[in-house]
C-alpha cells in the first residue's frame, strides 16, 4: 500500500482526502475510492482533467500513482487565460493614454 492525496478546489472551498492505495492504482482509481464526487457532486470524473501537482496527465485510468503523489482535479475554465491579460492589458493603457 502507498499512501496518495485527491484533491479538488472550488473559490472559496478545497478538499485534499489522503488515502492508501494499492501499489498499482491509477489516478482515476484514487479519485474514485476517495469518493471526493459525493462532496462535490459537479465533478465528472469520466471527463475532468486531472493532474499530478499542477501537471496535467492525458490518461487518468492508466497513469500508475507513486507514493506521495496528489491527484488534482481541474474545473473547467471560464474564460481564457490569455484574454483575460490582453483585456486587462488594453484598459490599463486605455487609463495611461486618458491620463495623458
Amino acid at each position: 500500500m502507498i499512501k496518495v492525496e485527491v484533491a479538488y478546489a472550488l473559490p472559496n472551498e478545497q478538499k485534499i482526502i489522503a488515502l492508501q492505495v494499492t501499489e498499482d492504482c491509477s489516478a482515476y482509481e484514487a479519485v474514485v475510492q476517495s469518493r471526493i464526487a459525493e462532496m462535490f457532486p459537479q465533478i465528472d470524473i469520466e471527463n475532468d482533467p486531472m493532474g499530478i501537482f499542477g501537471k496535467a496527465i492525458t490518461d487518468p485510468k492508466n497513469y500508475i500513482l507513486k507514493p506521495g503523489q496528489r491527484v488534482e482535479i481541474y474545473r473547467p475554465l471560464i474564460a481564457d487565460p490569455k484574454e483575460i491579460r490582453a483585456r486587462r492589458a488594453a484598459k490599463a493603457k486605455a487609463e495611461r493614454d486618458a491620463k495623458g
